[in-house]
């Protein structure tokens, strides 16, 4: 690169700004913009950082882009960003892969545990203060099928089986002595492999084939009594089936972090039910997440700068990062 590059970090009007960047500004003009100044400090802009990873303002802005070859996105889902002309083009995108794996393991697990032990009804008969003494389930023995096998589903597969959860994964291709989920099971035959599982675990890519994956007849093949975890994005589920499935009985619980619409409505049908536990796309955001999200963006700049391979590289027309084995994953 001759000169200083320009690198322009979009974040929301409400947003403070990532923390830790001035170590880049010796070598890299920074130029701070929101969605409504994006086109203008776009225009020369050598980088991109979208710090607010779920605006649309670069489709917006993107007829101004003259200069860019490098967009890094604060997320591992980068389903909102990639139209036809970013996908086209030669601009290279990068995410943030890792940095939500192991949380996002973490939250399946405590939902599978809160299922198991009932723990919202324990809440809510202390509310009462009620004693009612009753048997919960085992976790272990259980069988979990984590549909998604990128970096997220191989972290939530290899936590649960720590438990002595017995798991597989679903994923593109079918495969056996895969070292995280043993045995892989292909997507499109979803209907055929979920009735082996208690727990059925989303954190597929949303991408336009994986799009309402779960649909009713997945989950009506689903076992009777059966937990559904979505942690990927709220349009890999048809919400009204998953409503009527939860609403019949023949789903017994789901722990649901993403939605069709976000925030979700206050007229959905699912902040009623009571074997229905939502939580505000907030299953990979621990303490300091913001500061690692911003660390691993100093990673990759500096690798840009030095002219070395960039991590996390995504594969436009897949949407995701592609590894040996791996499908990708939303966050």
């Amino acid at each position: 690169m001759s000169g200083r590059p320009v690198v322009t970090v979009l974040c929301a009007a409400d947003q403070d700004p990532p923390a830790g960047l001035d170590t880049l500004a010796p070598r890299i003009e920074l130029r701070y913009a929101t969605a409504a100044t994006l086109p203008d400090a776009i225009e020369d802009a050598d980088g991109l950082f979208l710090w607010d990873f779920f605006s649309p303002a670069v489709r917006e802005a993107w007829g101004r882009a003259t200069r860019l070859r490098w967009i890094h996105v604060a997320a591992a889902g980068i389903d909102t960003l990639l139209f036809p002309e970013l996908v086209d083009s030669d601009v290279v995108v990068t995410n943030a892969r890792g940095v939500f794996d192991r949380p996002i393991a973490e939250y399946v697990l405590g939902a599978i545990l809160a299922v198991a032990k009932d723990t919202r009804r324990n809440y809510r008969l202390q509310d009462e203060r009620r004693w009612l003494h009753r048997e919960t389930a085992r976790v272990a023995g259980s069988h979990a099928l984590v549909i998604g096998t990128g970096a997220i589903g191989r972290a939530i597969a290899r936590l649960l089986r720590a438990v002595d959860v017995e798991v597989r994964g679903a994923g593109r291709a079918a495969r056996t002595g895969d070292p995280d989920f043993g045995t892989v099971v292909p997507t499109d035959r979803l209907v055929d492999h979920v009735g082996w599982a208690d727990h059925v675990v989303v954190v597929a890519p949303l991408t336009a084939s994986t799009a309402g994956m779960i649909d009713a007849d997945v989950l009506a093949a689903m076992r009777p009594g059966s937990h559904l975890v979505n942690v990927g994005r709220g349009p890999l589920v048809d919400e009204d089936a998953l409503i009527e499935a939860l609403s019949s009985g023949h789903l017994g619980a789901a722990s649901l972090d993403v939605f069709a619409v976000e925030p979700l409505p206050a007229t959905s049908p699912l902040w009623e039910l009571p074997n229905v536990a939502i939580s505000a796309h907030m299953s990979g955001d621990v303490v300091g997440w913001t500061d690692q999200l911003a660390e691993q963006f100093v990673d990759n700049a500096t690798r840009w700068l030095d002219g070395r391979p960039l991590a996390n590289v995504v594969d436009k027309r897949k949407g995701y990062v592609t590894d040996s084995g791996s499908d990708g994953e939303a966050r």
